[in-house]
């Protein structure tokens, strides 16, 4: 067969420009994955020393908080209530870490700016805001409490229907113990939003209580042995005096308020409120003067009349019967 007869199919035959065009590509490709390892391999050899030196700096970091914390706790105990001292000293420890972790940042990113860092902060501040709202109002709300202090550990208060004596004030609530011993915890945003009744503000309140005399009784002079009766019981003081002032004329007694001062602490005060009313008792049942019981007028109706007399019957229900002819 002549050689010019040869007829080349493109399909058959490989072209040797295609092939060298493939090799070259392939080759490229491959020096290009080469060149992105190699390129990430130095840039984590690079990152490496500025990594250990940002967990260097927050680990650093970390045990220079707690040492604030420590000495800020101590310093505040000297000059303000624990509660105050324990969650101020935390707040500024969270505080100083927060800048440390942020310089930690800085260092292994250096191409991070510091602008960038607190732009990114408070956009992340408010989306916590958002999805943790009541954590952050009671932390707001206790931190709020302490710096007023409208109460103090140890004192006795009511708030949201609730009494007793206030174990202390954390971040996030308030921990009372009832006078039954129990442990109640009050969210701090409940207690900064109601009345708050501190009974133990001062050192001594007043205390009243009420007694009824007998209307034939000289009510002056029962005020009198009365405020005398109480000049001898323990507990009471003496400034300002005990008073005893007409209140009222009741149905059957003469209403007589008595108040006297006494310790703010409530178990004392209970207890000289009941030694106050027995002394009371016993001045007047000394001096005669009668404490009458409610006076109760009865009535006789035509149905009582009948039942007594057998004239009718009485219904059940206390009426009479009619008589039918």
């Amino acid at each position: 067969m002549s050689s010019a007869l040869w007829f080349r199919h493109p399909g058959l035959w490989p072209n040797p420009m295609r092939s060298s065009s493939r090799a070259a590509t392939d080759d490229g490709a491959s020096d290009e994955i080469a060149d992105s390892a190699s390129s990430l391999w130095e840039t984590t050899l690079d990152a490496i020393p500025r990594v250990a030196t940002a967990l260097v700096i927050v680990a650093v970091g970390w045990l220079a908080a707690r040492a604030i914390r420590w000495l800020l706790q101590r310093f505040w105990e000297r000059k303000q209530t624990p509660s105050f001292a324990q969650v101020m000293s935390k707040v500024v420890g969270w505080i100083f870490l927060t800048i440390v972790v942020l310089l930690a940042i800085a260092v292994t990113f250096p191409s991070v700016k510091p602008v960038d860092i607190l732009a990114g902060l408070g956009f992340f501040s408010v989306a916590v805001g958002f999805a943790f709202q009541d954590i952050l109002e009671n932390t707001l709300s206790g931190v709020l409490l302490l710096f007023r202090q409208p109460f103090r550990t140890g004192d006795q208060i009511t708030v949201v229907d609730r009494s007793g004596t206030v174990e202390g004030i954390t971040i996030r609530e308030t921990r009372l113990i009832t006078y039954d011993g129990e442990l109640v915890v009050i969210p701090n945003r409940d207690v900064y939003k109601n009345v708050i009744d501190v009974h133990t503000y001062r050192p001594s309140h007043r205390m009243q209580f009420i007694v009824g005399i007998a209307y034939e009784n000289d009510a002056a002079e029962a005020t009198a042995a009365i405020c005398d009766s109480l000049t001898d019981v323990d507990g009471v003081e003496s400034d300002p005096a005990p008073i005893a002032l007409v209140e009222a004329l009741n149905v059957s007694t003469v209403d007589i308020a008595v108040m006297f001062w006494t310790s703010s602490q409530r178990r004392s005060s209970i207890e000289v409120r009941d030694a106050a009313i027995k002394a009371v008792k016993r001045r007047l049942d000394a001096d005669g003067i009668e404490m009458p019981a409610d006076i109760i007028a009865l009535q006789a109706t035509p149905s009582f009349k009948a039942a007594l007399q057998n004239e009718a019957e009485v219904t059940p229900a206390g009426s009479v019967k009619r008589q039918v002819d």
